[in-house]
């Protein structure tokens, strides 16, 4: 079965993240077709990059470093649950993304954003772009919620909508078309 990591990218104290996070990691578990495994990035708790060498080495220094390599190692896929700031991805998820290279390599990922009015979308556009670069395959579908702070109830969970069900339903039934294959390409 193939590895799937939803990605709660937001550190924030109070955020949004960890509750859309954990929302969507429970609909990937309860569709069945992944190996599921919520990581938040909050509890990784990477420092600003600090590795002397180039991810491209794999020469890795600092315990935290080979951590995280073997977490994104272990995955075939992922999700990341990204807020947009000032229509920008969170310094947290770049920092994470940005530590490692060939461990991300040919894997797909989709993206659960959050935010205003816009839901988060500039922030994806953004990240888009990045993960190209780590030769990941972004996929157009996503699950965008926008006005986050009326879909939040009291205690902070996530109410989702249809729409939201719907579109995590796509994300994962695509994420799981592009998995395989790249599996393919990373083993040749």
């Amino acid at each position: 079965m193939l590895t799937l990591h939803t990605v709660i990218a937001s550190t924030r104290p109070g955020r949004a993240g960890a509750a859309v996070g954990r929302w969507f990691h429970d609909a990937a578990e309860r569709d069945g077709r992944f190996a599921c495994e919520l990581v938040d990035l909050a509890e990784v708790s990477l420092p600003l990059i600090d590795e002397p060498k180039h991810p491209r080495l794999r020469d890795y220094q600092h315990p935290h470093t080979k951590g995280w390599s073997a977490k994104v190692a272990a995955a075939d896929a992922f999700v990341f649950v990204t807020p947009e700031y000032n229509f920008s991805p969170p310094p947290s998820l770049l920092n994470a993304l940005d530590y490692l290279f060939h461990e991300w390599n040919y894997k797909p990922c989709a993206f659960v954003s959050y935010g205003g009015a816009s839901g988060g979308v500039r922030s994806v556009q953004m990240l888009k772009q990045t993960v190209t670069a780590l030769k990941m395959m972004p996929i157009p579908e996503g699950v965008t919620i926008p006005f986050i702070s009326k879909r939040l109830d009291p205690g902070g969970a996530f109410t989702a909508a249809d729409v939201d069900a719907k579109a995590a339903a796509d994300v994962l039934s695509e994420l799981l078309k592009w998995a395989g294959p790249l599996a393919t390409l990373r083993r040749g």
